[in-house]
């Protein structure tokens, strides 16, 4: 039996991986990533690395095998069809009857356009007939975190989120989730909604910025269609920017709000709070 960690590479996966590390021999955890050079450092220390593309369904043949316990990690080409995609490895996972499988999908509550690829593979695994686990994952406080420049550059966080709240984790926290199903028994079949124990308002990340820094940083709260406009502007392409843009209108909407506790009974340990993200950020 083997743990094997597809996306294997990406910032999450990586957490995974080295997380599994902690617990189980390496010689069990196989990472699959794209581009086996970006891991080698996995590979010297035993972990299996396997080249797989989700856009290439023939290279996930055989790479699973009877009584693997799988993690999908969602894709973030979001032009390229992520459902259809998602679906190669969820075929595969079936035809070698993989023990589990579970996949990092959005918060139930989530209504806006990004949740749609995550509902379409949730439909996907449960209609396969594959044991799984569906890992909600709520917003990582990196998505914030790791943008700080044009933050401090202008002492303003800019956001369409109204006074909406984001009980965010940071992703180790949801990387530990994973692990605890890889790891664990008595999973299977079961939906996880993961955040993180304390809601927050922009408004309160301004301050708490503001109090770390020692500067006076504001939130400007802007419209969803002027939010828009700054992200293509910054050079996203206009549906990504749109697609973001409605991340902040469904948290003004309440819809990035987790309190169901799971993530933290999961981990065994309170999520990690927004201020110490925050002042691993500034020291970076």
């Amino acid at each position: 039996m083997s743990i094997v960690v597809t996306g294997a590479s990406g910032k999450l996966g990586r957490h995974v991986v080295e997380q599994l590390l902690e617990k189980v021999p390496a010689g069990q955890v196989t990472a699959v990533v794209r581009s086996p050079e970006k891991v080698a450092d996995l590979a010297e220390r035993g972990v299996r690395v396997t080249a797989a593309d989700y856009n290439a369904p023939e290279t996930f043949d055989g790479l699973f095998a009877a009584g693997d316990k799988v993690l999908l990690i969602s894709g973030n080409e979001f032009d390229r069809g992520r459902v259809r995609q998602h679906s190669v490895v969820i075929d595969a996972a079936k035809a070698a009857g993989v023990a589990l499988l579970a996949y990092t999908s959005a918060p139930g509550s989530l209504t806006a356009a990004l949740a749609d690829d995550h509902r379409g593979t949730e439909r996907a695994l449960l209609d396969s007939g594959v044991p799984y686990v569906l890992l909600r994952n709520g917003w990582y406080h990196e998505n914030y975190t790791e943008n700080l420049a044009p933050v401090l550059e202008h002492d303003a966080v800019v956001a369409a989120a109204g006074e909406g709240r984001v009980s965010s984790a940071s992703r180790a926290d949801y990387a530990a989730a994973a692990v605890a199903v890889l790891t664990g028994e008595g999973h299977e079949n079961t939906t996880y909604e993961l955040g993180g124990d304390e809601a927050w308002s922009f408004a309160e990340y301004a301050a708490e910025l503001s109090r770390q820094t020692g500067r006076e940083i504001v939130y400007n709260p802007v419209t969803t269609e002027a939010l828009t406009g700054i992200l293509t502007g910054a050079g996203l392409p206009e549906p990504v920017a749109a697609t973001f843009a409605g991340v902040d209108a469904a948290i003004a909407k309440g819809e990035l709000v987790v309190d169901s506790g799971d993530l933290s009974r999961l981990i065994g340990r309170p999520t990690t709070p927004l201020a110490e993200a925050i002042a691993a950020a500034l020291k970076d």
